[in-house]
């Protein structure tokens, strides 16, 4: 590869012709709006999923999250803890309901909640826990819901990167209080933006199904018969957040994909763990790339990231840095530190990821690394 410069993308969708035709068949129809695609698309992610749950769909992950803060009546005094080291996505959705997102540090190893420190800022005001699927990493979700019985807390998992991703031999998912996917142009799969409300909670169900179109009374019912309520009744705030047919099918064509999109990305991220072991200024994070879906590769760099960053530029291999920690954002800024995450902030690096990388993408990816810090 000497002297060879590739361009490598992070993270990229992978659509084919199956997605196109889906697009132009609903075009034929002439009816683009919420209809019988996602009702369809709703029943093959809740066989998909092997799940008892309701399945609910929404135009983006963000807005799974802002309507499951919303459907669970959380007020303006209320708090919600939550792991700095997130997409703002998630601190967006509970500060849209007036509630306050609560910043905890994380673990070092995985970047996920660090629950003896979440315990450290429980009030009497707090209802909720939004754990979050890093790197698509639910390892110590169970630890969560214990947490959560402890404290009689409501718990909404952030998973928008782990459909797919396997919990205690069942799909991520099958179970929970409420779990929040995210179907964007560059997750595990995409409707070319979308999210995924599952719950155990049929009341809440029913709130996230009317909230989605605006609050209207039971007129899911009416879209996926292509008709729409004329007459009804309105008793909660909702939003226009209903999934469109032209969304839907996408992602059913995506979906038939997912075991092999899933084989592909468990490959890459393998392919990684064995080619960038032993690099002293490289560090892997304790995530189990064998059960779960990766959607990035995060590494954590000694010394300079961003300098590493440029270098890995020049040789034509893009990186990201998931994710700033929040709790140091202007809007959400914190009168506490949280080391953990700060030091992760600076050092979170994340490598190319997509089932498109071929053997040898992946392979200049780990040769660039090592030649830009060793």
């Amino acid at each position: 590869m000497s002297g060879e410069i590739r361009k490598i993308r992070l993270s990229k969708c992978s659509v084919g012709q199956e997605e196109k035709d889906a697009v132009c068949r609903v075009l034929d129809n002439e009816y683009l709006g919420m209809g019988k695609e996602v009702q369809l698309f709703e029943q093959e992610l809740k066989k998909y999923l092997d799940t008892d749950l309701e399945v609910i769909c929404v135009n983006t992950g963000t807005a799974a999250l802002h309507l499951a803060a919303l459907c669970l009546d959380l007020k303006s005094d209320d708090e919600v803890l939550v792991p700095s080291i997130t997409y703002v996505a998630s601190y967006q959705a509970i500060s849209a309901v007036g509630a306050k997102p609560i910043a905890c540090d994380v673990e070092e190893s995985s970047v996920f909640i660090d629950l003896e420190d979440a315990e450290r800022r429980i009030t009497s005001k707090t209802k909720a826990i939004m754990p979050v699927h890093y790197a698509s990493s639910a390892k110590y979700i169970d630890e969560v819901y214990g947490f959560a019985r402890k404290y009689n807390l409501r718990v909404i998992e952030d998973a928008a990167q782990s459909l797919g991703g396997d919990r205690k031999g069942s799909r991520v998912g099958r179970e929970g209080d409420i779990v929040c996917f995210s179907l964007d142009g560059i997750k595990n799969i995409t409707s070319g933006e979308g999210g995924v409300i599952v719950t155990a909670d049929p009341v809440l169900a029913q709130r996230v199904r009317d909230a989605r179109l605006l609050g209207v009374e039971k007129d899911t019912e009416k879209r996926y018969q292509g008709a729409r309520s004329w007459v009804f009744d309105v008793k909660h705030q909702g939003f226009r957040y209903h999934m469109s047919d032209l969304m839907a099918a996408i992602g059913r064509e995506q979906l038939k994909k997912i075991d092999q999109f899933s084989k592909r990305r468990r490959e890459i991220a393998q392919q990684y763990v064995q080619g960038l072991r032993g690099i002293k200024s490289v560090h892997l994070l304790d995530i189990d790339f064998r059960t779960i879906v990766p959607h990035i590769f995060v590494v954590k760099i000694d010394g300079d990231r961003e300098e590493v960053a440029n270098s890995l530029s020049a040789r034509g291999v893009a990186t990201g840095a998931h994710y700033f920690p929040n709790h140091l954002l202007s809007l959400y800024r914190s009168s506490y530190a949280l080391p953990k995450a700060e030091s992760l902030g600076r050092s979170l690096m994340s490598l190319p990821l997509h089932v498109d990388l071929s053997d040898s993408d992946v392979a200049y990816v780990i040769e660039s690394v090592r030649a830009v810090t060793s």
